[in-house]
This record gives C-alpha cells, structure tokens and sequence, in this order.
C-alpha cells in the first residue's frame, strides 16, 4: 500500500512540475494578441497568473504590474511610458492598472465606437 501511495504521489509531482515549467514558459512568452482588446488579455493574464499561484508560484505587485506593460505592442508604448513614469509599479493594483489600459483603449476608439441599446 505505501509504494502504492509513493507512487501516486511522485507521478503527482511530476505531473504538478511539468505543468508549472510549462505555465512557466507560457508567461515568459506572453504577449497581447494583435486586435486584441484590453480585457480579452488581461482575461487570458489572470487566468495564466491564478494557475501559476496555485501551483506555488509567487508574484510581487510590481512584477506583474512590469509583466503586463511589456506585453503590450508599440502602440501603447506612450501609454506605458506614461504610466512608468507616473505611478508606484510597487502599489498599483493589477485592477487599477488595467482600469487605465482600458480607459485609453476607449479613447483611442473614439466617441461612437459604443452604441446605447435602445439604438440598435
């Protein structure tokens, strides 16, 4: 019975280790998908960070903060500059700064890119 445990719990191990180096790759390697919107990637951010926490990962404020404003295209890059310049990466919440990702992206789309229900 105990090697049966032992086992079990090694191939758990190994399973539980391959997939963190795997999520591991995965986040090194992120970057926002071209027409991608502001919330459709930090959808895909959170769910890559949440498994990566689960597995024992640990993230400081600052690193994801950091993480998300390198994922993004040249087109950002003013915004980015901005927010580097002007905010404490170390206390930022990662809901604060995708509020102001978001809050550009809306601009950039101009005035008539929402349409109230009651017009369609």
């Amino acid at each position: 019975m105990w090697d049966t445990l032992q086992v079990t719990h090694e191939r758990t191990s190994d399973v539980k280790r391959s997939r963190k180096h795997t999520l591991i790759r995965e986040y090194e390697l992120l970057r926002m998908n071209n027409g991608e919107s502001i919330s459709d990637f930090q959808k895909r951010f959170t769910h890559l960070i949440n498994h990566l926490v689960d597995l024992g990962r640990k993230f400081e404020k600052e690193e994801l903060n950091l993480k998300v404003l390198q994922c993004l295209d040249r087109s950002w890059q003013t915004k980015v500059t901005a927010i580097e310049e002007s905010k404490d990466l170390t206390s930022l919440t990662l809901a604060t700064l995708f509020g102001k990702l978001r809050e550009h992206e809306r601009k950039l789309q101009g005035p008539f890119t929402w349409v109230p229900k009651f017009f369609v």
